[in-house]
């Protein structure tokens, strides 16, 4: 009997699981956004892993402007890049610079070099219109960072429970990383970096969650609580190929029965 009610349990846990997974990208259902990681539950844990890795690549990235969008991604420090304008772009974040709507940023054009999207997508009523408009602001080979909660981890998990769904990071859409970069690829961006990490949510025991970490990191990777994505956008100019026409000699056989009539001519007079 307890391993029918097992059985039932996983087979309901992966129907609940699938059914999460594969919804639609865009919804109507209104998402509370956090604008800073004290809304978010282990945000501050959260927010020094995912600091590690953008001090990790915000040395490698040139250009003129950066846009930070979203107060997640603003109050990650980014004072190692070598881009020295960065704009940061919310609602009610004390760390924006301007206040403006992520669907309609108020910007040309191709005006940034790269942009920082932390956790946004998760929190986004429709993340391929927000795709859409960061492509437009972005420049050609421009990068892009982001990152966001997996659904297949521990972490994820937890969002079923019943007193968890209204809290962030649960309340919000996670999404597999494969899929957020199938959405890239069809905006032709090149994914040139991808890692899941956090294996073990945070606990107390700081020192003893390292040492497991270190440990099931590469067998367990697939099954990390977050995903770390750095993409370049790849914009290729369309030329046209223009057909090489071949000329048919059409005046070729004449040339030949010319040339036999006139040679057995000659043979004649011999």
């Amino acid at each position: 009997m307890l391993l029918t009610v097992s059985m039932n349990f996983f087979s309901s846990l992966i129907q609940v699981l699938s059914s999460t997974i594969m919804k639609p990208a865009r919804t109507v259902t209104h998402i509370e956004v956090p604008y800073s990681w004290s809304d978010v539950t282990n945000g501050e844990w959260v927010a020094q892993l995912l600091q590690a890795r953008i001090d990790e690549w915000c040395p490698k990235l040139f250009g003129y402007h950066m846009l930070k969008l979203g107060g997640l991604s603003a109050e990650l420090t980014s004072g190692h890049c070598n881009i020295q304008h960065q704009i940061s772009v919310d609602k009610f974040s004390t760390y924006r610079n301007v206040e403006a709507e992520s669907f309609e940023l108020p910007f040309i054009e191709k005006s940034f070099d790269a942009c920082l999207l932390i956790h946004q997508l998760d929190y986004s009523s429709d993340p391929h219109r927000l795709l859409r408009e960061i492509d437009r602001v972005m420049v050609d080979d421009g990068y892009l960072l982001l990152s966001g909660n997996n659904p297949l981890s521990i972490n994820g998990i937890c969002g079923l429970l019943p007193w968890n769904r209204n809290k962030a990071p649960w309340n919000g859409r996670m999404y597999l990383s494969s899929r957020v970069m199938d959405w890239l690829g069809l905006l032709n961006y090149e994914v040139i970096y991808h890692e899941t990490f956090a294996v073990l949510p945070a606990t107390r025991h700081l020192a003893c969650s390292a040492w497991l970490e270190n440990i099931l990191s590469e067998p367990l990777s697939a099954i990390g609580s977050m995903y770390f994505i750095v993409a370049r956008k790849r914009t290729f100019p369309l030329k046209p190929i223009k057909p090489k026409w071949k000329v048919r000699r059409q005046l070729a056989p004449l040339q030949v029965n010319c040339r036999t009539e006139a040679r057995s001519e000659a043979a004649k007079q011999k």
